[in-house]
């Protein structure tokens, strides 16, 4: 099958997640950009708050497919050293990585959160939503930061996903979600006929609509 947008696939994966509905201790993540349309949907039917989960990866230099670390909001700092060690990562080349990836995490909690504070989610149930997983780099990234926060619970919901990558992150997180797990996957956008650029502006205007329901 193939979600018609975005927000159709928020919808639908919202039905498969339902038990969470009306629950004080959740909060929906969105990854952004493409995750908070399908999040949006997912917080408005479970009546739970919606915010954003900033998470940039750190790539090796020269290799960038391959995560270090990761940095995401709330000030989260995770390095994975045994990648440093093994792919030869000096201290001055990490810190050099890290800056720049540090600068647009800042530029996008700025645009999208506008100083707000990153809630509190020690203890939380947390549902962790982007519009797909690939690779699922990003994700693993979010997953690692999100952590050191100390959440009680992580729910990782999306709406399509390779059934490998929805399958290796059983063992990593308290619950998977995948709605639709196609073979042969072939990237997310193949199971969306419309999968358009969701843009900064878009962003804002739907975690304001959120905040507005509450």
């Amino acid at each position: 099958m193939q979600f018609q947008n975005r927000t159709e696939a928020g919808r639908l994966l919202a039905a498969k997640i339902y038990a969470y509905a009306d629950r004080p201790d959740v909060v929906v993540l969105a990854l952004p950009r493409g995750g908070v349309p399908v999040a949006y949907e997912v917080a408005r039917a479970l009546h739970a708050p919606l915010d954003v989960f900033v998470v940039r990866k750190l790539g090796v230099p020269g290799h960038e497919e391959l995560a270090m670390g990761a940095i995401a909001s709330g000030g989260t700092r995770v390095i994975n050293r045994e990648v440093v060690r093994a792919a030869g990562v000096s201290v001055e080349e990490l810190e050099h990585v890290e800056a720049e990836e540090r600068r647009e995490l800042d530029r996008r909690e700025l645009a999208y959160r506008d100083r707000r504070p990153v809630p509190k989610l020690a203890g939380k149930t947390v549902i962790l939503v982007d519009d797909g997983l690939a690779t699922g780099a990003t994700m693993w990234a979010a997953v690692v930061a999100l952590r050191q926060l100390n959440p009680a619970r992580i729910v990782v919901a999306v709406p399509a996903a390779s059934p490998e990558t929805c399958a290796a992150f059983e063992p990593e997180v308290d619950e998977i979600v995948c709605a639709i797990t196609p073979e042969p996957f072939g990237g997310v956008g193949r199971w969306y006929e419309d999968f358009g650029q969701t843009s900064d502006a878009e962003v804002r205007d739907l975690l304001r609509k959120a905040a507005q329901a509450r």
